[in-house]
């Protein structure tokens, strides 16, 4: 079993949510089959069969939005969806990061685990996280191991349907989200926030822009789902002052230092056989690339290899 599915099993079970654990489980032994790992994979069905006739669900359980959600708020004049469902088979979540950069997402992800626990004590996990930084550092990707590791379906806000030209349809169309995230729990995820946060303050900006960002202050002021919401940016310099404190978490995700840039290449010449010997000239080699750019190099050189 992974690492991260072995966190999702610990975190389910500290949660107390028996859903959770069980979803958890079937993932298991999904793997365990895809393995070929028919004995063992049957065994286990088995035994989370039983139990599933012998245990009541929780009903202290947030439910989850999973795969066989298929409707999304439209846009009215193009019946559009204004949002897409990203299946959890597509999540790409295994991040190298800086230490106190991976301390801060565990603290999200334990925390949601968490939830019920802290509501019995008057405090609220946290639910808004912003994520900035340079491109190809890992921000899409944060937003998607926040949907693995909390179990939440991971639903990304489409700009080409919300964003119209039409006054005032852009807002309407974010309320419409907002609204339906509040309904079904999920990681309702904002790519290129700065759109709908540029700041104010500039002269260029259009009345109809500053209407826009006016509303997403208001949702965001409002936002009280049971799932997390995730907005990325990689220009952080234009956002609208006020949407800074907006945020319970703010998470600066950077280009990775020499340690995660080592961890990188291993992990992307991981399927070839390589002795890596001058490590020094590699490290100097990368210095300044984004972790997608080592990903995308050392990649290449493991095609060739092989």
């Amino acid at each position: 079993m992974n690492s991260a599915l072995l966190k999702r099993l610990f975190r389910s079970i500290s949660s107390g949510s028996d859903d959770d654990v069980r979803k958890v489980a079937r993932i298991i032994i999904d793997e365990e089959s895809k393995k070929e790992h028919t004995t063992l994979s049957e065994e286990l069905d088995t035994i989370l069969s039983s139990a599933s006739t012998t245990h009541a669900p929780s009903s202290r359980v947030v439910p989850m939005m999973g795969a066989g959600l298929t409707e999304f708020p439209k846009s009215k004049r193009s019946q559009t969806p204004l949002a897409m469902h990203i299946p959890f088979e597509r999540l790409k979540h295994h991040m190298v990061l800086a230490p106190d950069t991976e301390a801060r997402f565990q603290r999200i992800e334990k925390e949601f685990a968490a939830r019920e626990r802290l509501a019995k004590f008057g405090f609220q996990p946290r639910r808004k996280i912003l994520l900035y930084g340079p491109p190809g550092c890992g921000k899409t990707m944060g937003a998607e191991r926040l949907a693995w590791n909390t179990g939440l379906p991971l639903i990304k806000v489409r700009f080409d349907a919300v964003v119209s030209w039409y006054l005032g349809e852009t807002a309407v169309n974010l309320r419409s989200i907002f609204d339906s995230a509040q309904q079904t729990p999920c990681v309702l995820f904002v790519d290129e926030a700065d759109s709908l946060a540029r700041s104010r303050r500039s002269d260029q900006e259009l009345g109809e822009i500053k209407r826009v960002v006016n509303s997403f202050l208001q949702l965001l002021d409002e936002f009280d789902s049971p799932g997390l919401f995730v907005a990325a940016t990689n220009l952080d310099d234009q956002l609208d002052e006020a949407i800074w404190r907006r945020f319970d978490e703010i998470v600066q995700v950077l280009k990775p230092g020499k340690l995660e840039i080592r961890e990188l290449i291993l992990q992307s010449l991981s399927a070839v056989k390589s002795e890596l010997r001058d490590w020094n000239s590699l490290l100097q080699a990368c210095e300044g690339f984004s972790a997608a750019q080592v990903v995308r190099a050392y990649q290449d050189a493991a095609k060739i290899s092989a």
